[in-house]
């Protein structure tokens, strides 16, 4: 009797490490299947910025993205050391997308810099679906700022 419920024991054994195994597996293979299917495109867009301690921005663009032209449109506040008033165009990519939509949502970035007269801005933000913007651009304004500032994306 001894044996035979050894044998089961062991048997079952077995076979919760097959099962485990292959749900590894399975998890693993969905995983690197979703990254294959992530794409990126292009995106540019104008951003106004104006602020006295509590700033606002806006502007519009476009997202290029599976050989389609989208509109967008952005937003945002700034809170904290915010002066002055700029213009900045923004050209970059975006990635790990896998439809247009997934560019809309908010980006978030922590920040400290200036510009007077015209400067050159760089950003990596990323929103809460995972989407990366990887942005340079060129500022014209006089503006400072040392502040917590939020940018909203919307495809219009």
């Amino acid at each position: 009797m001894q044996k035979l419920i050894n044998q089961v024991s062991s048997g079952l054994r077995a076979i919760v490490i097959a099962l485990t195994t292959l749900a590894g597996a399975g998890l693993f293979s969905a995983a690197l299947t979703s990254q294959a299917f992530a794409a990126s495109g292009s995106i540019q867009f104008t951003v106004l910025k104006a602020g006295w301690f509590v700033g606002g921005s806006g502007g519009s663009g476009t997202l290029t993205f599976g050989g389609k032209t989208y509109p967008v449109s952005v937003g945002g506040i700034s809170a904290g050391l915010v002066f002055g008033a700029s213009e900045t165009r923004f050209r970059g990519s975006v990635s790990n997308i896998r439809s247009a939509s997934d560019v809309a949502g908010v980006y978030g970035a922590v920040g400290a810099g200036g510009a007077v007269g015209a400067g050159a801005q760089v950003i990596r933000l990323r929103n809460e679906k995972g989407a990366v913007l990887q942005l340079s651009g060129r500022q014209v304004g006089l503006q400072v700022n040392a502040d917590l500032s939020g940018l909203s994306i919307a495809l219009r």
